[in-house]
């Protein structure tokens, strides 16, 4: 056996021999207390490392609730987005129908009020020519056959005479030109149509121009 090993045996000999000789030194009570302030050291140790590890875990966690609520806000946003565009694409689609629709009545009104002044002209052209004159047959005929065309067309696109003879007047319809005391009738009634009006699609385009009759002014019976 070399020198150098004689020595280290004799070190770890004397080293053990200490710590056997501190311990034995110890009163039991001392002993169970440095046993449990090891333990308590172990613990506080072990704990701290758990804590570590929580910390970590617990980082990644907030990480992927951040990131998900951030997703989810993306895609409530998109969807906001997307009924938004859808509500405005239909606003567009009604207004651009209304449009069309105000359009089209603009028109068959504009039309509508052109073909009414050649009715009125045609009645009027009746009315003036003597019937009893046959050798005028063929022109009245003529003439009935042109208006009724004419109405037939209108009433198609829902143009309707209104010819309130004998009826309550209406001023919502009715356009009263004079007012005439008429025995046996009763008051605000229309007595002649001096112009028919019109209606399109159930819209007054026109009123009818008429003559109103009125109550007879009273009579004082003490004079």
């Amino acid at each position: 056996m070399t020198t150098e090993s004689t020595q280290s045996q004799n070190q770890q000999s004397a080293e053990l021999s200490t710590e056997q000789l501190s311990t034995e030194q110890l009163t039991p009570e001392q002993l169970a207390e440095e046993i449990v302030q090891q333990a308590e050291e172990q613990v506080e140790e072990q704990h701290e490392h758990a804590h570590e590890v929580i910390s970590v875990e617990q980082e990644r966690i907030n990480e992927l609730e951040l990131a998900l609520a951030t997703v989810q806000a993306t895609v409530i946003d998109q969807k906001d987005s997307v009924i938004r565009a859808k509500a405005e694409v239909d606003n567009i689609r009604r207004r651009a129908a209304q449009d069309v629709e105000k359009a089209r009545k603009f028109a068959l009104e504009k039309f509508s009020g052109e073909m009414l002044v050649t009715v009125d002209n045609l009645e009027r052209a009746l009315q003036s020519i003597d019937k009893e004159d046959e050798s005028k047959a063929a022109v009245i005929e003529g003439v009935e056959l042109t208006l009724q065309g004419l109405i037939a067309s209108l009433e198609k696109f829902g143009v309707k005479a209104v010819n309130p003879q004998d009826q309550p007047f209406n001023p919502e319809l009715h356009q009263a030109m004079s007012m005439q005391e008429v025995p046996d009738v009763a008051p605000n009634t229309v007595i002649a149509v001096m112009q028919k009006g019109y209606e399109l699609n159930g819209r007054l385009i026109r009123p009818a121009m008429v003559m109103v009759s009125k109550a007879a002014p009273s009579v004082d019976e003490s004079v």
